[in-house]
């Protein structure tokens, strides 16, 4: 088939010819083997003189950097965690190859290749075009934010401006991969006990809608006497029988109801709020936050992002109102000639340990290091912390399902005992 193309040798020059190839991605590779960077590629009908212009694009990812962000963009998937995860891939892989001497421009054509998600792959080729007609790695990232955030374009802008970007992308590799690590161990910690809620809500829906109701049928077949715990149990188990489509109903209302609430900003304070009060909980959830907080800073910090920038950064991060408040003074403090340290001090948002390691280290001049290791300490602690907490919740769930089953089996027992108990007095 035959591809007319406008493409920019090595000097900058346009080039704009007709090739003849078996599909796109071959074209486009014999284009790159000639040291052509494809601007854009399109097919040619009839004699060649009408050309259309594409609006996907091929195998390697050769588009326009205008109809590669057109087909890109909104189209990451997963959920954060497989975002996080397919960033810490890129970001590792991608220094591998730089720190090797690939070409940047190459090292992401071999990343296009690689990446499965079809979001993030055409994501990747609009960042490659960007480069090869002109523009730093870090603008180019910034047209897919929901790739790249601000904190990950921000460093990559201070390793291009310092020339250290390979050192760069090793200390995001890193950065990624502890944020992957920290999420997977909550998701992972919190299996298992969801798990078990859902068997043990599941056995008393099945309880209350298909086993009760037997026994109720029998009670009333034997004229027994009913205990007021059966008596409840069976009135429950008729509504749930009878209404269960406006109980289904309430539900959902309700779950909407409290979600449109908590994305509001006076809910989101009181759930933040009711959260940092929680017995045990409220102090995992401090000790969590500070630790991001800590390791963001330290990472800014040590990428030589002026204190200002880093502050601002790291607070739009924070997912906690109250953490984010607490950023904000300390980004005023510092604007106004004052130490972290002075703002970390009064609250109790942040523990002693925390505040005396940031004043330690303004003293030094060594801010970015300490907060690095004091990061690395408040993550081995906190799984240590995590690991503890569900090994209670654990026995706690199993504890809480027997009992309402045996509390529900010994309900439903008792009128039985008790007529046959009558019938051998009689």
């Amino acid at each position: 088939m035959k591809l007319a193309y406008d493409a920019f040798d090595k000097t900058g020059r346009k080039v704009s010819d007709v090739i003849e190839a078996a599909d796109l991605a071959e074209a486009t590779e014999d284009l790159r083997k000639q040291d052509l960077f494809v601007a854009d590629i399109t097919p040619v009908k009839g004699n060649g003189s009408n050309r259309k212009r594409r609006k996907g694009r091929d195998g390697c990812g050769a588009v326009s950097a205008g109809q590669a962000d057109s087909a890109g963009r909104g189209r990451v998937g997963g959920g954060k965690t497989r975002r996080l995860k397919t960033l810490a891939m890129f970001t590792r892989q991608l220094y591998v190859l730089v720190s090797s001497g690939t070409p940047l421009t190459q090292a992401l054509v071999a990343m296009e290749r690689q990446i499965k998600d079809s979001g993030w792959r055409s994501a990747i080729g609009d960042v490659r075009v960007r480069l090869e007609e002109g523009s730093a790695l870090s603008e180019a990232m910034g047209s897919h934010p929901e790739c790249f955030d601000s904190i990950y374009r921000h460093m990559i802008a201070a390793g291009e401006t310092g020339g250290e970007l390979p050192g760069m992308l090793d200390r995001l590799a890193d950065l990624t991969h502890k944020r992957l690590h920290i999420r997977s161990a909550i998701q992972g910690a919190m299996i298992y006990p969801c798990l078990l809620s859902v068997v043990a809500l599941s056995v008393l829906v099945l309880l209350m809608v298909f086993v009760i109701p037997r026994f109720g049928e029998l009670f009333d077949s034997l004229d027994a006497a009913q205990p007021p715990s059966t008596a409840v149990l069976l009135a429950v188990s008729d509504i749930a029988r009878n209404y269960w489509w406006a109980l289904i109903t309430g539900l959902v209302v309700a779950i909407v109801g409290l979600r449109t609430y908590f994305r509001s900003s006076g809910g989101k304070r009181a759930f933040d709020t009711f959260v940092l009060r929680l017995p045990k909980i409220g102090g995992i959830v401090r000790s969590f936050s500070m630790a991001r907080i800590v390791r963001m800073l330290g990472v800014l910090l040590e990428s030589r992002v002026p204190v200002l920038e880093a502050l601002t950064l790291t607070r739009d991060t924070t997912s906690n109102v109250h953490y984010t408040e607490l950023m904000d003074r300390a980004e005023k403090a510092v604007s106004q000639g004052q130490e972290i340290s002075s703002v970390f001090g009064d609250t109790d948002l942040v523990t002693p340990a925390v505040c005396e390691a940031v004043k330690s280290g303004e003293k030094s001049g060594q801010v970015g290091p300490l907060l690095l290791n004091l990061a690395d300490f408040l993550d081995e602690e906190n799984e240590v912390t995590l690991k503890a907490l569900t090994s209670i919740i654990e026995p706690v769930i199993l504890i809480v399902m027997g009992l309402l089953v045996g509390f529900v089996a010994l309900s439903m027992f008792m009128p039985l005992f008790d007529v046959t108990s009558m019938t051998g007095g009689g």
